[in-house]
């Protein structure tokens, strides 16, 4: 019996451990640790977008050696988005269906971005008369965007005024 009316004073003495760690740390706002969702980060529609920003004002200021860089690094940045989007969309294809509506949005969205980029840098490339290196781009750009989409039938304009088809689409 002297041992039961230990126990209470053990348990004052040396405290109850709990199995857990009870510390909880607050977060305001879960969206701070979102290091790739806040605007102008390295993988960002954001920062391609910023890109093309930065060349059409280097072209404005007669830069042409930055301009041409700046168009270069959104052209790729946009490209190895809408790979990762596609990369995963594939993935998850069967899995969850949320996953899959995503990326495909944000795939498009890149997509968009990239035939822009594609026709900067096309542009800058015709007017440095350089049109067999811009051929490749507008090719690009109905490939990704289809003929009957807005880019797609600029790029295919594009096309026919530097002689490379000769048939004007009606689409």
């Amino acid at each position: 019996m002297k041992f039961l009316k230990l126990v209470p004073i053990l348990f004052l003495f040396f405290g109850i451990q709990p199995h857990r760690n009870l510390v909880q740390a607050e977060v305001k706002n879960p969206e701070d640790y979102k290091v790739l969702s806040i605007n102008n980060k390295k993988l960002s529609i954001t920062n391609v977008e910023f890109y093309i920003k930065q060349g059409d004002k280097s072209l404005k200021n007669g830069e042409f050696e930055k301009s041409k860089e700046s168009y270069l690094s959104a052209r790729k940045l946009a490209t190895q988005l809408a790979s990762f989007y596609s990369d995963l969309n594939t993935a998850f294809i069967g899995v969850d269906a949320r996953i899959p509506m995503e990326m495909q949005r944000k795939g498009k969205a890149s997509l968009q971005i990239l035939a822009k980029s594609n026709s900067r840098l096309a542009a800058f490339y015709i007017r440095n008369e350089k049109p067999e290196v811009a051929v490749p781009l507008l090719v690009e750009t109905i490939r990704i965007m289809s003929p009957d989409s807005l880019e797609g039938k600029e790029a295919y304009k594009t096309l026919v005024q530097l002689g490379f088809v000769e048939t004007t689409y009606k689409g």
